[in-house]
């Protein structure tokens, strides 16, 4: 039992209450889709946050004493001092998400908190977003479309707008997950050369499918590309993985694109090579002090910025409060969940 005697006693402890009858209290700190949120009040004692308004650390804290289930968003940073503060009833986390960068997943284990997420749902949505952004920076859309709307279009001119095609151009994904292999199936049809660094290698159909270059030294592989996706994850290995220097390694006129984390790049570095034109541009779906932006990246010329919203269609988030509810289900079953993250996530 990876999580050790504690989380036995917390599953048999909860199967108990579930046989005594007592509905599952859970708290939802977010608005969901009315369809999930009608499922859950079905099926548990759920508090539902109405209103959208983020939870503060005082609700936050008070969420944890009250609660059997807390189910938070990206939103709500669930550290240790928050986990430490929890009620005895509390025994699952089930994220509404994939990533879980925001839940101190240690804490919970020594809690004998178990915690779940939503993967796989997010994959092709988000995976579209970051084709939109590979296409629209190099081609200059942010731009064209502020002029749009400033009406200041005097017409069409052999030299107006130039950008660049794509078609021929090596594309860099860093992590090739579910959502990088994603990118790279879509970016291979307008013809870029594909090519990848990743914790571990791909296996060989894998890389043959894509048609995948595997590079070992992510050094390397940023001073030869001329499009850079960022698809991994962030975790303390990843933060700021792309650090000014090696920012700095990349081509003066290569793109990033970002649909993953903001952490994974140090922004500031990032926003100062932009404006010096020592990067051809960016695209940016996430940031480091969301929802901070840093106001010099507003002013660039050569940069598209996106309000996070890489997996926002109504599909992708009905699907993931299906999973949140399947997970909360399982567990107050008794049973383990299907989404668990798993101990070697740490």
């Amino acid at each position: 039992m990876p999580w050790g005697p504690k989380f036995a006693e917390s599953v048999d402890k909860m199967s108990k209450s579930q046989n005594a009858n007592r509905r599952l209290r859970v708290v939802v700190t977010r608005k969901l889709p009315d369809a999930v949120e009608a499922r859950m009040s079905e099926l548990f004692d759920v508090e539902l946050n109405t209103t959208d308004t983020p939870m503060d650390r005082a609700a936050l804290a008070e969420a944890l004493k009250r609660a059997d289930v807390l189910a938070p968003t990206v939103t709500d940073q669930i550290d240790q001092s928050l986990i430490s503060q929890a009620g005895p009833d509390l025994k699952l986390i089930a994220n509404f998400g994939a990533g879980v960068d925001h839940i101190d997943l240690e804490t919970a284990r020594r809690r004998g908190v178990l915690v779940t997420n939503t993967p796989g749902v997010l994959t092709e949505d988000t995976a579209d977003m970051t084709m939109a952004l590979i296409l629209a920076v190099p081609r200059r859309l942010s731009m064209g479309m502020k002029v749009m709307e400033s009406e200041n279009w005097s017409g069409w001119s052999p030299m107006g707008h130039l950008g660049h095609r794509i078609t021929g151009k090596r594309l860099g994904v860093i992590g090739m997950g579910r959502i990088g292999q994603a990118v790279a199936q879509r970016a291979r049809a307008f013809g870029l050369q594909i090519h990848y660094h990743n914790r571990k290698r791909l296996h060989p159909s894998i890389e043959e499918r894509y048609e995948a270059t595997y590079w070992v030294s992510l050094d390397q592989m940023l001073a030869r590309m001329d499009i850079v996706s960022v698809n991994c994850p962030h975790t303390p290995a990843t933060y700021h993985l792309l650090s000014a220097r090696r920012l700095k390694l990349m081509k003066p006129t290569a793109y990033i694109v970002n649909t993953a984390r903001g952490e994974v790049i140090d922004e500031n570095a990032l926003t100062r090579m932009l404006a010096k034109g020592e990067l051809g541009g960016a695209g940016l779906d996430v940031f480091e002090h969301e929802p901070a932006v840093n106001p010099k990246l507003r002013e660039l010329p050569n940069v598209a910025l996106l309000p996070h919203m890489g997996s926002a269609t109504i599909e992708s988030r009905v699907e993931m409060g299906e999973k949140v509810i399947i997970n909360i289900k399982t567990f107050g079953d008794g049973h383990t969940p299907p989404d668990r993250v798993l101990p070697s996530m740490l």
